[in-house]
């Protein structure tokens, strides 16, 4: 039987915002308020989120992303940092306990890039899923695009889409950059390198690392035409229903009291 999932578009938001309601769809379902939820979201400003333990300092030039205008942002999941300018952007809520999700984050990812597959394929887009080679050491890169993880998608071996995952109070939180296009010039900007010449070689060497779906479609492809293709992707590819859900006034002002409590603050964005 196919199961009915909420879906949830908060179109454009500031960075704080996105993250602070992607906390409060964590907490509001693991309380049995919610069922579990595939939202969408864009950044506006854009924005550049870290991972929950990630560095910033010596490793995120903050002047940089404060001349280009955009807003740091500390997430909730783990993994380097992504430009979020033009992309959509989706998150995935569901309980640890239900009965699809494997107890594995490895597998947990496979199962739900299965709706990312289908809505790339939706687009005319044929990728992949990506199985890394066994590494004697992990990339020391501060930049999430450089390097694709278990079964995010890939397309000609590039990255074509990144995500990011934590489990709290019972439930996973999944997320991430479908990015639409990509300025690489000044995606680069925003890391600290030894010297130019690093940054210039990292800068070079990104176009054989990742993809965007305009570059991929070989077009222009509109957000709403993205948001209609991974929409449908996601209740193909996952075997579900997806109904509206709108915020109620009292869960904006919960979503409002986190994000100024937590997602704006100096102390959680910059706390490593």
């Amino acid at each position: 039987m196919t199961e009915t999932w909420y879906f949830l578009d908060t179109g454009k938001q500031t960075p704080a915002y996105n993250m602070a309601v992607d906390e409060c769809l964590l907490q509001w379902h693991s309380e049995g308020k919610i069922p579990p939820v595939l939202r969408f979201y864009e950044w506006v400003p854009a924005g550049l989120s870290v991972g929950y333990f990630q560095k910033t300092k010596n490793r995120i030039d903050l002047q940089a992303v404060e001349k280009h205008g955009f807003h740091l942002v500390r997430r909730l999941t783990g993994g380097r940092a992504v430009l979020h300018d033009k992309e959509l952007t989706y998150s995935v809520i569901i309980s640890e306990q239900h009965p699809w999700m494997p107890k594995s984050v490895k597998d947990v990812y496979l199962i739900l890039s299965k709706g990312l597959l289908e809505g790339y394929r939706n687009l005319g887009i044929a990728a992949d899923f990506a199985v890394p080679e066994e590494k004697l050491a992990p990339s020391q890169s501060a930049v999430c695009f450089e390097e694709p993880s278990w079964y995010e998608l890939v397309i000609d071996n590039k990255k074509a889409a990144g995500s990011a995952q934590t489990r709290k109070q019972g439930v996973i939180l999944q997320h991430g950059s479908i990015p639409l296009s990509v300025d690489k010039d000044t995606l680069y900007d925003l890391f600290i390198y030894r010297n130019e010449k690093v940054k210039q070689r990292a800068r070079a060497a990104f176009d054989d690392k990742a993809i965007s779906i305009d570059e991929a479609a070989g077009r222009e492809v509109s957000l709403e035409e993205t948001k209609t293709a991974l929409k449908a992707g996601f209740q193909t590819g996952l075997d579900i229903e997806l109904k509206t859900f709108t915020l109620s006034e009292e869960q904006e002002q919960e979503i409002h009291e986190l994000m100024y409590s937590k997602y704006v603050t100096d102390e959680w964005n910059h706390s490593r």
